[in-house]
């Protein structure tokens, strides 16, 4: 038994502390898989009022800033594809439905950043809003129909339009449709960007042209979904199929792109300065040839079974699998005479509006529709998303 003193001085102890503690605060929130990512999506009207009063809210739910890079006191898991919200609100345009504000957290670090859209979560939104009541689904009490619902998103000041099947007035989860970096099948989703063209810089090409020099290496920056600057791996002289955890411990490969994408972010009219980049926009690709390797599965791609393959950052980490927004950006420059990307495909792509991109994790099928006036009318993927959890989220 402790002594009268030692017992007497750990009661009030715990009852200061007691005295002093807070009730954690909670929010409405759902969790949806989009994609290859996972975020928590919020009502803007449980928000505060002033945008600058949310990001307590998103550091919080999510468990940033993690020096650990783990993420294990939120919702957050860690990389930067699974460290996201999304804010949606009924839309007053005439051309949308839903507004949506897709916001990327930091892992290791505070930052909040709203500079571009993800097109993974994009897939979520729609199917977020029939099951939240936002939206209401023509009802079929015999089968499964398709809406379309119509996006506005705040970031690129673009339309979005996402297809997906209903029943019984929610999303259908289950079906027979795969997405590589995702286990099992599920509903088929369909996202048509209309007129993706200058999501953040107004132009196709922000610089005025298909190539630029860099630090000594040509490169395409292309704004489609959202701007993306592209490099060839050979050019580098590394190797264009190799994985993640290769690339982030290649001596000197992650300071050597993001030093070429600061500087092809301010010649694209984005920053002012080198030190003013946003984190997450600009993405940076090295492109390759098609080659047979091995994906983060341990499983073989074929060089035949894709035309071009592609190795993304995202926040100054190795993507997992492929943006979709750059998937966009990718598929737009490979019908670019001259650009980087166009000067790696197998074979080229002939009349086809579909390109197949290789990635670690698989492959990424996107089109792009350019009109006879040489427009870019839209760009397609097709994608899955699921409900996870409704309810409240608590942080401290």
């Amino acid at each position: 038994m402790l002594p009268t003193y030692i017992r007497s001085t750990s009661r009030r102890a715990f009852s200061t502390t007691c005295s002093v503690a807070k009730r954690q605060n909670s929010i409405p929130a759902a969790y949806y898989r989009g994609g290859t990512s996972r975020a928590l999506i919020f009502h803007q009207k449980d928000l505060p009022a002033k945008r600058e009063d949310w990001k307590p809210i998103f550091l919080g739910t999510i468990g940033s800033p993690d020096p650990n890079g783990r993420q294990l006191d939120g919702m957050g898991g860690g990389v930067s594809s699974l460290s996201k919200i999304c804010v949606v609100a009924p839309s007053d345009r005439a051309d949308a439905q839903i507004d949506f504000t897709f916001v990327q957290v930091g892992v290791k670090n505070s930052g909040i950043d709203y500079a571009g859209n993800c097109g993974n979560m994009t897939s979520a939104i729609g199917p977020f809003a029939v099951d939240s009541g936002m939206v209401s689904p023509a009802f079929s009490e015999t089968e499964d129909s398709l809406t379309t619902v119509r996006l506005y998103n705040t970031n690129t000041d673009k339309v979005i339009h996402v297809t997906f099947p209903v029943s019984e007035g929610e999303a259908v989860a289950d079906g027979d449709f795969a997405i590589d970096g995702v286990s099992g099948t599920a509903a088929k989703i369909q996202l048509d960007f209309i007129d993706p063209a200058g999501s953040k810089t107004g132009a196709l090409l922000p610089t005025g042209n298909a190539v630029d020099i860099f630090d000594g290496i040509r490169s395409t920056c292309v704004d489609v979904g959202n701007p993306c600057i592209f490099v060839k791996a050979e050019d580098l002289g590394v190797d264009g199929t190799m994985l993640p955890d290769d690339t982030q411990v290649y001596p000197g490969l992650l300071e050597r792109l993001e030093s070429i994408r600061r500087q092809a972010t301010v010649a694209m009219g984005m920053s002012k300065s080198l030190e003013e980049v946003p984190p997450s926009v600009p993405k940076i690709c090295f492109v390759s040839s098609p080659k047979s390797h091995k994906l983060l599965s341990g499983e073989e791609l074929q060089d035949s079974s894709v035309d071009v393959v592609v190795r993304a950052i995202s926040t100054g980490q190795p993507h997992r699998a492929l943006p979709i927004t750059s998937g966009l950006s990718v598929s737009a420059a490979a019908k670019l005479p001259g650009s980087v990307l166009s000067e790696c495909l197998a074979g080229g792509l002939g009349g086809s509006e579909e390109l197949r991109i290789g990635h670690p994790s698989g492959k990424l099928v996107v089109g792009a529709k350019y009109g006879a006036d040489g427009k870019l009318e839209r760009a397609t993927v097709f994608r899955t998303a699921r409900r996870l959890m409704e309810g409240k989220v608590y942080w401290k």
